[in-house]
């Protein structure tokens, strides 16, 4: 008896609430049993996640000229510091707001927490494009984080999204979303930044792209946002509407959050204190902790290369920062598609995660030998590491990502996520500040 009992499904014995939008998405989920992958959920969760990734990187490549160009710092040497600041504040803006962006999503609903989010990127990078100052790209930049928040809602939206077995895939795909734009930013900013200089042909000179010569990365970044902001009209929403107090529904809500297995890592700890509940935090602090360092990776790596050599730099241009980070961009999205869930399978998401934070170690640390190589050897070295890097990140970030969501319940997955948002915005604001300062 006892037997039969565990072989039915869950999800038959739950009750779905007639005008209650997440039972909607419940049971369309449970009659979707059997279907497969849904392409169709993974590629609004890739279009949503891409939009708050490239405002984030995209200026990395055009930022120490941009900076140059504002006049404000007395040396060269000085540009490194001013570039850090203007990285950091959007990350402090997002450190101010993402609790209250994943508050907001826990009573108003995912949607509109991501609706406003997309919208902001298309308002804010836009102008940031058209600074003219120091301080006007400061402000703009630290709007723009302020209101890009939305990446907490965006993932616990993935978490209910998909049936129990594809979360795995739906939360890599957006980090792997977000992993890519963080590379597709910098290609944007590297290819697209100063046209006048690099296209005469087609943007001529004393024209509005002569004057505003960072304008037009951010314009295409901006209209890609508009773009999903009117996609995200027609997504459904997946917070309930109802409080669930029957037996049955608890347990459904179980199987959904991955409590329904043995592994240790599908446990929902039920209406505790977020800052009590260790598991949540401890993975927390994990993700901040990594976040500084990928920061700072991100900015110091674009403005190494860009620097002149007698700073110790690459004397790189921007294509040539462009050109690498496609090539990573193009082998993390194979991994993702192809690799990922079966590494996933095989070590788990956690196990995957460890594995991965080890290897990260001595690959940083390699960076400074790959520098002595020259010409083509260079590029080289510098594209292989540049790959294992954004892939070891997209696996930690991944793991990360399944455990926060896995340890709460839907009630408080949008405040987890904006926990660790805030947490990963202050540690990433801290590394481009000091990145820069170094």
């Amino acid at each position: 008896m006892e037997e039969e009992k565990g072989k039915q499904p869950l999800l038959e014995r739950k009750k779905y609430y007639e005008n209650c939008p997440g039972c909607k998405v419940d049971k369309a989920k449970e009659l979707s049993e059997g279907q497969g992958v849904p392409f169709t959920e993974l590629f609004i969760m890739w279009m949503v996640a891409l939009s708050a990734a490239l405002p984030i990187s995209s200026l990395f490549p055009f930022l120490y000229f941009m900076v140059r160009d504002f006049n404000i710092a007395k040396t060269e040497a000085d540009i490194s510091t001013y570039a850090g600041y203007v990285g950091s504040v959007f990350m402090l803006g997002r450190c101010l707001t993402s609790f209250l962006w994943g508050t907001i999503a826990d009573r108003f609903g995912r949607k509109p927490a991501i609706l406003i989010g997309v919208t902001s990127v298309v308002i804010f990078n836009t102008l940031f494009g058209l600074s003219t100052s120091f301080w006007m790209a400061i402000i703009t930049r630290f709007l723009l984080g302020s209101f890009n928040g939305y990446l907490g809602p965006v993932r616990a939206y993935a978490s209910e999204l998909f049936r129990e077995e594809h979360q795995a895939l739906g939360l890599s795909t957006v980090s792997s979303a977000w992993g890519i734009g963080l590379i597709i930013g910098p290609s944007l900013g590297g290819y697209l930044a100063q046209p006048v200089e690099k296209y005469p042909n087609i943007f001529p000179k004393d024209s509005f792209w002569d004057k505003f010569p960072y304008f037009l990365p951010n314009l295409i970044t901006s209209t890609f946002a508009f773009v999903v902001a009117i996609g995200c009209i027609w997504i459904p929403e997946t917070l309930h509407n109802h409080k669930c107090g029957n037996e049955s529904t608890e347990d459904a809500e179980a199987l959904e959050n991955g409590s329904g297995g043995t592994d240790n890592e599908k446990i929902t700890k039920k209406n505790e204190n977020l800052f009590l509940n260790w598991p949540l935090m401890s993975s927390v602090i994990t993700y901040c902790v990594f976040s500084l360092h990928d920061m700072a990776y991100q900015e110091i790596f674009s403005l190494w290369a860009v620097s002149p050599q007698k700073l110790g730099g690459l004397n790189f241009t921007t294509n040539d920062v462009g050109n690498i980070l496609s090539v990573s961009g193009l082998a993390l999205i194979i991994y993702q598609l192809a690799l990922y869930p079966f590494v996933q399978r095989k070590s788990g998401a956690i196990g995957s995660a460890r594995i991965s934070a080890m290897l990260s170690i001595p690959l940083l640390q390699s960076y400074p030998f790959i520098a002595l190589f020259s010409g083509l050897a260079l590029y080289v070295g510098l594209s292989t590491a540049s790959i294992l890097k954004n892939i070891l990140s997209i696996t930690i970030v991944t793991g990360l990502f399944l455990q926060q969501n896995r340890l709460v319940e839907q009630h408080q997955r949008g405040a987890a996520n904006g926990i660790s948002m805030t947490g990963m915005s202050l540690f990433k604001a801290i590394g481009p500040a000091t990145g820069g300062a170094v």
